[in-house]
């Protein structure tokens, strides 16, 4: 991402702030997501078991994005967009009127795509336009939410929000590759149609929800045969480990997109519950195991060795979320409410492994230090 200049950005220190409010929202997304299955949780997180998409997406996804975009622009306005997604998912766990916590979220997503358009203006490319699209994508998704009052209804934005901006990144990173040109023109195709799948769902939700589906796995195809991951997985070490991450994130989405052809993000599917969390835990966060090594030490100037390690958590929670999806398909509850706390331990064992490799020192690296 290009500078901007002159700076104004916030010291390391003064992001903790938002980094933290983001983790609150991330805990509360994620026992309000197993109340809703029957785990015994805490009055706060059931009364939020309504709007669990809201707080892991809008609220929590948004802050982190936003974070990290205001980092990488050094602009000090732009903080505004974290801070405000963060007291959306604050607003929500505390059980405030869905105008302030919706109202929020949309400011956040505004400030978001300011902060593009400034990107944009400095270097006009097809991934900062990309990017750009997944920002807008949010700020529908929001404005949908605020005159609905559905999470439901604006899940297909929050969704394509993430799966923009881990395509624009991906096209960002693999931009000196040399891709042939009508691969290209297919990937503006898929986006369009990714965009267009929400737009239609707000009318035809049948329809709408196909073509979003349909668009998901083109994309899962695209990235799977153009992405650089291949190359990088070849290599060791962290490129390795973060290209296995992305791959098997792909294979997530292909899935994700699948189950959708099928009606499975259609509200009250049977398959809802798996098609979401083949597309939000298997796609999305690999990509953040994926990246976390990368983007930390961007924001909170907190380094990452590479350990090997670190692939405990990505094998955890594919064999995890193959039991949840398989609860799913199987419509054995049971199977899934375990896979779901399953899930939420993963989660748990991968920021444990993050400080690990953080803080442990080899001894010999202690002596080399000396």
């Amino acid at each position: 991402m290009p500078d901007a200049k002159p700076r104004r950005d916030l010291p390391p220190l003064a992001r903790l702030p938002l980094a933290a409010l983001a983790v609150v929202t991330l805990v509360g997304g994620v026992l309000s997501g197993l109340a809703r299955l029957g785990w015994t949780m805490p009055t706060w997180a059931v009364a939020a078991v309504g709007v669990h998409g809201a707080l892991m997406i809008s609220a929590f996804f948004g802050a982190v994005i936003s974070l990290e975009r205001a980092v990488a622009l050094g602009r000090r306005w732009a903080y505004q967009a974290p801070l405000a997604a963060g007291l959306a998912g604050i607003a929500l766990l505390a059980g405030a009127p869905t105008g302030v916590s919706a109202g929020l979220a949309v400011y956040a997503a505004v400030v978001m795509v300011a902060a593009n358009i400034l990107v944009i203006r400095q270097l006009t490319a097809t991934f900062t336009l990309v990017l750009g699209g997944g920002a807008l994508c949010w700020l529908a998704g929001n404005l949908v939410w605020l005159a609905t009052e559905m999470p439901a209804a604006a899940t297909p934005w929050w969704f394509a929000f993430l799966v923009l901006t881990i395509a624009g990144e991906r096209l960002e990173l693999s931009r000196f590759i040399p891709t042939p040109r009508p691969a290209q023109r297919v990937f503006t195709l898929i986006v369009v149609a990714i965009a267009a799948g929400c737009a239609v769902s707000l009318l035809d939700e049948g329809l709408g929800l196909a073509l979003f589906a349909a668009a998901l796995l083109a994309l899962s195809l695209w990235l799977l045969r153009y992405d650089i991951a291949w190359r990088n997985a070849r290599m060791t070490g962290l490129p390795r480990f973060i290209a296995l991450c992305l791959l098997s994130g792909y294979v997530w989405l292909a899935v994700a997109g699948g189950l959708g052809l099928a009606g499975g993000f259609s509200p009250g599917h049977p398959w809802r519950d798996a098609t979401l969390h083949a597309l939000g835990l298997g796609f999305v966060f690999s990509m953040v195991f994926g990246h976390a090594p990368i983007i930390l030490p961007a924001v909170a100037r907190l380094k990452i060795p590479y350990r090997p390690l670190l692939y405990l958590p990505l094998i955890a929670l594919h064999a995890t979320l193959l039991l949840r999806v398989g609860g799913g398909l199987a419509d054995d509850f049971e199977l899934r409410r375990c896979g779901a706390m399953a899930n939420a331990i993963v989660l748990v064992l991968f920021f444990l492994v993050l400080i690990v490799s953080a803080l442990w020192k080899p001894a010999e690296g202690r002596q080399a230090a000396r």
